[in-house]
């Protein structure tokens, strides 16, 4: 299963998962020419050839559903089962339950994306609401919905595991498919929507980068954006203690946006030992070598774990992204004799395995429906909304922030 897991996911830089696909079921034909006269020996012929047939496939529809989105991959599909399940009722069981697991992940993927499009919108008129009439929502903040940064680390690990359980392992690959310069044209491939959700979990991140921004620039009073700037670093502490490096990172990321680290009066109100500690955990410096540490220990706790609370391992996504793309850009795909270089494909196949073991965590903790709609809808301001409302809380300083402060009052 490790070998099917390593060719699938890497071979679709060479080639097309429907033109794989089309392969296997011709293979499947050639054993079975059903014109031959001595057809019971073929059929002896496909039995040998089935099982692995069987097992190719269901882990292909198991781990990669995605790839059959594609109407191409559905035909050789339903060819290829129908061959399979008239022979043997074994097989027409195995084929059968195959079947309806992939519908199953399908029209699961599907109601998440459409779910994915009505949060986006309703965060959108949320936002313009806010434009319209500022005064109406300056009252509606987090800290209203819940000043309990435990809980509020809890429901972003929901959000985070929720929106990792979506990303197919694929889609690590098609992020940075690019001509393989041996191969014929129609042999690579690159499509948009192939890691489409990757890049909406992407999304979540800035997201929540903005949110924490906003939340901290929005507060009229000094003492009211200092309490939220404490609040947001007990959360991003408590995150850390679950293993939500992803949220915890998205957070000292917003807490560190010019607008918000130019707030010196407001710092000053702030107890920022903690705050140090949390930065020199997500230090980038020797490649990160704290937080690399820190995952590693989340991990190993994840292996030996006796409850789901200690199987979670949210990795901070973009290094991961970057991890895997310098594995990919660093070797080259095949090597000086021409020939394909597994131990390449086969450490990116590792790495990418780590992730699916964490991706397959249940969330251990109980939903708040108020605080998920709040983190997922609240407005985020953009970068120049985040000045605008940091130079209204703490006037510019100097003649650069002056000019771009007139600039942003009169847009």
């Amino acid at each position: 299963m490790t070998y099917i897991f390593t060719f699938l996911l890497s071979s679709r830089l060479f080639i097309h998962p429907y033109e794989l696909m089309s392969k296997v079921c011709h293979l499947c034909m050639e054993q079975q020419r059903l014109s031959d006269p001595q057809a019971d020996k073929v059929w002896l012929r496909v039995r040998k050839i089935a099982p692995k047939i069987v097992q190719l496939l269901t882990e292909w529809t198991e781990t990669f559903p995605y790839d059959f989105r594609d109407e191409r991959m559905m035909r050789s599909l339903k060819e290829l089962t129908h061959r399979l399940a008239s022979g043997d009722e074994v097989y027409r069981k195995a084929v059968s339950q195959m079947s309806q697991g992939l519908i199953r992940r399908l029209t699961v993927l599907s109601q998440y994306e459409e779910a994915l499009v009505k949060i986006n919108a309703t965060a959108a008129e949320r936002l313009t609401a806010l434009k319209a009439k500022p005064q109406a929502s300056i009252q509606r903040d987090m800290l209203s919905i819940c000043n309990d940064p435990f809980t509020v680390a809890q429901q972003l690990t929901h959000i985070e595991l929720e929106r990792l359980s979506y990303i197919g392992p694929e889609e690590f690959v098609q992020a940075f498919v690019r001509k393989d310069p041996l191969d014929n044209d129609k042999s690579c491939f690159s499509d948009h929507k192939k890691a489409s959700n990757l890049e909406a979990y992407v999304e979540w991140f800035n997201r929540l980068s903005y949110l924490v921004a906003t939340e901290i620039c929005m507060p009229v009073k000094k003492k009211h954006r200092a309490r939220v700037i404490e609040f947001f670093i007990d959360v991003a502490r408590e995150c850390f203690n679950i293993g939500n490096f992803n949220s915890l990172m998205a957070i000292i990321s917003g807490m560190n946006m010019s607008p918000v680290s130019r707030l010196k009066k407001t710092w000053s109100k702030v107890k920022t030992a903690k705050f140090d500690i949390l930065e020199h955990q997500m230090d980038p410096s020797s490649n990160f070598y704290n937080y690399r540490t820190a995952l590693r220990g989340a991990t190993q706790r994840s292996i030996t774990a006796n409850s789901s609370r200690e199987k979670i391992v949210i990795p901070f996504f973009s290094l991961l992204i970057k991890d895997i793309y310098f594995l990919n850009e660093g070797c080259a795909n095949r090597l000086q004799n021409g020939h394909i270089n597994f131990e390449k494909f086969w450490e990116l196949a590792k790495q990418v395995s780590e992730f699916m073991t964490w991706k397959k965590v249940e969330c251990p903790f109980e939903k708040d429906r108020k605080i998920l709609q709040y983190l997922l809808t609240a407005p985020a301001f953009n970068e120049d909304a985040l000045y605008l409302a940091s130079y209204e809380s703490e006037g510019p300083e100097n003649n650069m922030e002056k000019d771009r402060w007139k600039s942003l009052r009169c847009v």
